[in-house]
C-alpha cells in the first residue's frame, strides 16, 4: 500500500513536465545567459559573482523562489542529465555547473575563452 501512495502522490503529469520543459527551453531560447539557481547556494552565488565580474547580463531563475521551482529543476534533469544548481547556459550552450563554469573561465572551452563566449551569446 505504501508503494501505491508514494506512486500516486510522488508522480508528475506528462503536461505539468512538458510544461516545465518548454518553459525551461523558452528561457535558454530567450536569454544570452541563463542561470537557474537557488538564492541560498554558495555555488550559485559564486557563478552568478563570476558573471558580474565580466559584466554578464544573464537572466536568473531562482528555483526556491517559484512556485515552480521543483517542476523546472526536474526538466533540467531530463534536458541536461543534471540536477544540480546552478545550471548554466551561455548561448544556448549547456556550460554546467559552478566548477564546470570555473573552468570554462580558467581554460576556455573549445579553444574560446569566457569573454568570446560572452560575445557570441550576445549576438546570438
Amino acid at each position: 500500500m505504501s508503494f501505491i501512495f508514494r506512486r500516486f502522490f510522488s508522480s508528475t503529469s506528462t503536461a505539468m513536465s512538458d510544461s516545465a520543459q518548454s518553459k525551461v527551453q523558452q528561457l535558454i531560447d530567450d536569454n544570452a545567459v541563463v542561470v537557474f539557481s537557488k538564492s541560498y547556494c554558495p555555488h550559485c552565488n559564486n557563478s552568478k559573482r563570476l558573471l558580474d565580474s565580466f559584466g554578464a547580463k544573464y537572466a536568473v531563475y531562482e528555483l526556491n523562489q517559484e512556485s515552480d521551482g521543483a517542476d523546472i529543476q526536474d526538466a533540467l534533469l531530463k534536458i541536461t542529465g543534471q540536477r544540480t544548481v546552478p545550471n548554466i547556459f551561455i548561448g544556448k550552450q549547456h556550460i554546467g555547473g559552478n566548477s564546470d563554469f570555473k573552468a570554462v573561465v580558467n581554460n576556455g572551452r573549445d579553444g574560446k575563452k569566457i569573454e568570446e563566449l560572452l560575445q557570441a551569446a550576445r549576438d546570438i
